[in-house]
């Protein structure tokens, strides 16, 4: 059975939520695939129509063509301005937004349903789901994601080796973002790029994720292969910024003195964050037996070497107790840890033996002593 869109989308966020959901569906819904096939001429002309329509010709030519990149949202095509400077043009596919409310909306209906069953009695479904809804919805705006990606770039200015392409403003629209193009990326870079070098992408790609976590609070939910290249030159390039939080300054903070204390073995104080973070707590929570528990998962990481450490590990455990105890996390930190989770393994693939607590600490330091940057 071929799944829309939006089903796709909104099984991939639910998929993160294991301190909710079972780890069995949260593994088959982890394996969906956001695949679609290009637009064609004429349906890029007419999102073209439905982006600058009203306001004259679009501010670009090369288009229609067949696009660099397809997704289930918009296609990406190269295109030039005006000046002769070639751009990134990311188009929205004509009709995706009806499609996707639609099929949000029968999500919605299902989710009301299966919260009254007896299993699923006291877990947040529904809050969950319209969360999720959200989320999805929120990778159509175009406006907002343009003005992320500038967010994006300003924030991680700060990071050596790490670019996120310039938004033309300008030249966009509330259905097109007309972006710096960006030459030779390729999803195969990496891997015949000598050791040292890709020891350097990892180093660089992890700390752009911490200091996101810790240090900004903004941050890029979405770091799949597909949004994070690297170049022959050894910089790390990062995409798409539909899919960003920004996380209130009490959750910053929450969220990095949990890695904090994770990396010094504190596992009570780890239990008590969870505690104080979370959008809901069962009346009944168990909260003594949960903190213990919590602690014995944080000291047993604590002790593991780098090479045998894994987040991914660590989370499941975590959101598994979670679920356990009805501690139900707040979507405002799933989410951004999700892009931390998603980075893993590309890191792991490119320097098997980094140690992420080390490469946390100096980002902590700042992101909870030092100043915001």
């Amino acid at each position: 059975m071929l799944l829309g869109p939006a089903f796709v989308k909104a099984g991939q966020v639910l998929g993160t939520r294991r301190d909710v959901l079972p780890g069995a569906l949260c593994d088959e819904l982890s394996l969906l695939q956001d695949s679609m096939t290009p637009m064609t001429p004429a349906q890029s002309r007419r999102g073209l129509a439905a982006a600058y329509g009203a306001s004259g010709p679009a501010p670009f030519g090369g288009l229609p063509g067949r696009p660099v990149a397809s997704g289930s949202v918009a296609c990406v095509y190269a295109g030039t301005l005006p000046s002769g400077e070639p751009v990134a043009v990311k188009l929205r596919r004509v009709g995706v937004e009806r499609a996707m409310r639609r099929d949000l909306a029968l999500l919605r209906g299902g989710a009301r349903l299966a919260a009254r069953t007896r299993p699923l009695q006291g877990v947040p479904v529904t809050e969950v789901v319209d969360g999720m809804c959200a989320a999805v919805l929120g990778q159509l705006d175009f406006g907002r994601e343009a003005e992320s990606l500038a967010r994006l770039r300003d924030a991680l200015s700060a990071v050596p080796r790490v670019w996120v392409p310039k938004v033309h403003a300008d030249a966009s629209s509330p259905r097109c973002i007309v972006m710096e193009f960006i030459p030779g990326l390729e999803l195969d870079t990496a891997a015949s790029c000598p050791p040292a070098l890709r020891r350097a992408f990892a180093g660089s790609a992890l700390t752009a994720v911490y200091h996101m976590l810790f240090v900004t609070g903004f941050v890029h939910c979405d770091m799949h292969p597909g949004n994070l290249y690297f170049t022959r030159s050894g910089q790390v390039v990062v995409l798409d910024a539909g899919f960003s939080v920004q996380l209130s300054d009490r959750l910053r903070r929450l969220f990095a003195e949990f890695f904090l204390n994770m990396a010094t073995g504190r596992g009570r104080r780890c239990a008590e964050i969870v505690v104080e973070s979370a959008a809901d707590v069962r009346p009944d929570a168990d909260l003594e037996s949960f903190t213990v528990r919590m602690a014995d998962l944080v000291e047993r990481s604590h002790g593991l070497p780098a090479r045998e450490f894994s987040l991914i590990a660590f989370a499941a455990e975590m959101f598994d107790l979670q679920r356990r105890y009805g501690i139900h996390a707040a979507s405002e930190l799933i989410f951004p840890l999700l892009s931390l989770l998603v980075i893993e393994g590309t890191i792991r693939d490119l320097d098997p033996g980094i140690d992420f607590q080390e490469v946390a600490r100096p980002v902590l330091n700042r992101g909870l002593f030092g100043a915001r940057t």
